[in-house]
């Protein structure tokens, strides 16, 4: 008779299956919307019970706005850990800040899908969470970049609106979740104010 296995913690077990359902609703966003997401879709793609969703998310829009922030906090940590490389010329910075982005992008369509087609539109709390993502990517430029003459920050803005444009339209016309190869295009386009 083998030896009985050893009980986890119950935080490490119930974390996991947060994750798990994280997972869940970013595959189920992308693979049929927001709206047509159901609790029942999420618990069974998430292998757990309806219960155990339940005491950790109040239901569909809060496990919703939790996925959307863990992805939203991985990318933003994505491209600002490439931007604080050492000794690099901000024009370095920028452009692996946002290949790193790209990257994250690619590695994780789901989680694309989710936050740049489902999010804007799927809840107001969604758009809000969103636009807040926005702003700090606009913030995490401004930082980066020199000073530039507009003290409001509308070319910093305007560019992360751009670039946000340009991924909605990558995503919702060739739907394969590959980013990475925009970032020379990409690049120059963040940089030509300052070209």
């Amino acid at each position: 008779m083998s030896p009985p296995r050893p009980l986890l913690p119950r935080e490490f077990v119930l974390s996991h299956k947060r994750l798990r359902i994280l997972g869940a609703v970013a595959e189920l966003s992308a693979e049929q919307g927001y709206e047509a997401m159901t609790v029942s879709d999420i618990v069974a793609r998430a292998g757990v019970a309806r219960k155990t969703l339940y005491e950790s998310y109040g239901g569909k829009e809060e496990v919703f706005l939790a996925a959307v922030d863990a992805a939203f906090d991985a990318a933003r940590e994505a491209a600002e850990d490439a931007c604080g490389g050492g000794e690099w010329e901000w024009r370095e910075r920028v452009s692996a800040a946002l290949a790193a982005l790209l990257d994250y992008l690619s590695e994780h369509p789901a989680e694309a899908h989710m936050l740049i087609l489902e999010a804007p539109a799927a809840t107001s709390a969604s758009a809000a969470r969103y636009r807040t993502a926005v702003e700090r990517f606009t913030a995490l430029l401004t930082e980066v970049t020199p000073a530039a003459e507009d003290p409001a920050g509308a070319i910093e803005e305007g560019i992360v609106g751009g670039v946000a444009w340009i991924l909605n339209r990558r995503l919702r016309y060739e739907k394969d979740g590959e980013m990475r190869d925009l970032t020379a295009d990409l690049c120059a386009f963040v940089l030509a104010p300052w070209a």
